[in-house]
Parts: C-alpha cells; structure tokens; sequence
C-alpha cells in the first residue's frame, strides 16, 4: 500500500481498523476489511504521504496511525539491536 511493491503475504503485516485506530493484526484474526503493507517505517510514510489509509479501508476522514507507528518502531529496534 505505501511503496506499491508487489510481494508475498507472508512478507505484508495485514492492518484493520478499530474504531477509527488502524492496528497491526500479525496473526490475521482480526474482523474487518484488511489491508496489508510492508512491515517499515518508510512504507507507512509513503502511505500517510499517498493519503492511501481512507482509500483502502473505505473510511471517511483521516485515521490515526499512532498504535501502527509503535509497532513498526519496536520492530525496527529490534532488528538493530
């Protein structure tokens, strides 16, 4: 959804919204219309930057990406350390 590269589910991190909140769903169970994106911080810009959350989830006005910006964070530590 951010860099627009095509690549195997297993490599996507699936998103669903949750009263207006877009979370991380890793395992895939959780209800609702997903979307998936490359699991990094530069995917999530490029899709803030694209405006491409609101399209993909159907949603009206803009959603908060606080809790997936967390997440993709405490990835990002973790593979550097």
């Amino acid at each position: 959804m951010g860099c627009r590269v095509r690549t195997v589910k297993s490599e996507l991190l699936r998103l669903v919204v949750v009263e207006g909140v877009i979370v991380p769903d890793p395992h895939g169970r959780l209800p609702g219309r997903g979307a998936s994106l490359h699991p990094s911080l530069r995917c999530l810009e490029l899709a803030e930057r694209r405006r491409a959350f609101p399209r993909a989830f159907r949603a009206e006005g803009a959603l908060d990406v606080s809790v997936l910006r967390v997440h993709l964070e405490g990835l990002t530590a973790g593979q550097s350390g």
